[in-house]
């Protein structure tokens, strides 16, 4: 089962960098390059973000693209339902036709009560709140390998 696929994880990515560089403009190749994402394909999920509301853009020298809302405000779950739909972990027919066995799946209720705790947790994972734990993975990373030369040498 695929949680994310490789659009969303794309975003995802582009947002982080467009959140680490907020309220500035940045290349769609700046950021198809850090992030080791095909040009082409990095400016159709931009294209769509923009739609979206996530991000604006400027054409010219200075240009780019940039975040149209707060990193904190920006969901990983709302990211996911713009590239796949909403969280579904079944893919039962009871959501678009009823399904021959739906009076007796027992499944069907433990499976939506998880699509909900699902859905929860991506709701309070931010862009926001990955750029801050990004930071701490990195300065404790720094501080990790220092003290991994410091024992060494």
């Amino acid at each position: 089962m695929k949680v994310l696929t490789k659009n969303t994880d794309y975003a995802v990515r582009a947002l982080l960098v467009l959140g680490a560089h907020e309220g500035d403009y940045v290349s769609a190749k700046r950021i198809s390059d850090e992030q080791g994402i095909p040009y082409q394909f990095l400016r159709r999920i931009l294209q769509e973000l923009g739609k979206h509301g996530l991000v604006c853009t400027k054409e010219g020298a200075h240009g780019g693209v940039m975040l149209n809302r707060d990193p904190g405000s920006i969901g990983i779950r709302e990211v996911i339902e713009i590239f796949q739909g909403k969280v579904e972990l079944s893919e039962c027919m009871f959501r678009k036709q009823v399904c021959s066995n739906r009076a007796n799946c027992v499944l069907r209720h433990e499976i939506m009560r998880i699509e909900q705790i699902v859905n929860r947790e991506f709701e309070q994972i931010t862009i926001g709140k990955m750029l801050r734990d990004l930071k701490v993975l990195q300065s404790g990373g720094t501080k990790n390998q220092e003290k991994y030369e410091g024992a060494g040498g």
